[in-house]
């Protein structure tokens, strides 16, 4: 008979004793941290409490360990992680908040919070671009992630915040682009201007910096002797902006004539 080594033996003899104490294997590290039921909803309880103390950090942990704890098929799972994403976006931590928030969209897609979840995925790209003068990449994120929800989501009401939110961030775009139009009429570049402005109409047409486009569409073609430009421009401002302050005085009508309407400026 082979004799067995004493390393050999040593390994089984643990390996025996061990098996002795537990009655089997060893439970893995998942299932030695899986807390009960009541220690869930004891958890469940605790980090939402937290929550409403507004006490970002211990309510994102709290919400985080929950997260990992929680069964996968347990219904709570999104309402945590729509949580979880809020308390980071409390704490600034805005492109985290975003990956949670999409975590409850793309992966719970009908659940009740998707669709606000992903509206609120726009609001933290949002909240990056603050100033319509900065680089604004988060901002076309946001338009991007607003118009996602209008098409997972329409006619829900996360559908008209969406809404809302693209109006706003096309009042940014337009005077963003505004100002580099009116630095080229600062410094008398008036056709560099002119491609700027009717890129901007054509753009974000009911932005609410529209009137000051035309009105300054208006005088660089005047300066530049564009008389049929300026007819076409102010007759599309009449059209479409009949209430500006400055229609009348950027496109005054003759005194025999009464007021026209018309078609899109040329170029635009």
């Amino acid at each position: 008979m082979r004799r067995l080594s004493w390393p050999f033996l040593a390994v089984a003899l643990l390996v025996l004793a061990a098996c002795h104490r537990g009655g089997g294997p060893e439970a893995s590290p998942a299932a030695r941290l899986r807390l009960t039921s009541a220690e869930l909803d004891s958890a469940w309880t605790n980090a939402f409490a937290l929550y409403r103390k507004e006490d970002w950090r211990k309510a994102g942990d709290a919400l985080e360990r929950l997260q990992l704890e929680l069964p996968t098929n347990d219904s709570r799972v999104p309402v945590v992680r729509f949580y979880l994403a809020e308390t980071r976006l409390a704490e600034h931590s805005n492109l985290q908040a975003v990956r949670e928030f999409r975590r409850v969209a793309d992966e719970f897609p009908n659940d009740s919070l998707a669709a606000t979840a992903l509206v609120r995925a726009g609001d933290a790209y949002m909240g990056l671009w603050r100033r319509p003068e900065l680089d604004p990449t988060y901002g076309h994120s946001a338009y991007a992630t607003y118009q996602e929800v209008e098409a997972r989501f329409p006619g829900t009401p996360a559908a008209s915040k969406a809404k809302v939110q693209l109006a706003i961030l096309e009042n940014r775009f337009a005077f963003k682009e505004y100002k580099a139009a009116k630095f080229y009429v600062r410094v008398k570049a008036r056709d560099s201007a002119i491609l700027y402005l009717r890129s901007i109409v054509a753009a974000w047409p009911r932005a609410a910096v529209i009137p000051d486009v035309l009105t300054s569409l208006v005088e660089a073609y005047r300066v530049l002797g564009y008389v049929e430009d300026v007819s076409e421009t102010c007759t599309y401002f009449r059209k479409q902006w009949p209430e500006a302050p400055d229609l009348a005085k950027t496109c005054p009508l003759p005194k025999d004539s009464v007021s026209a309407s018309g078609g899109t400026p040329k170029g635009l």
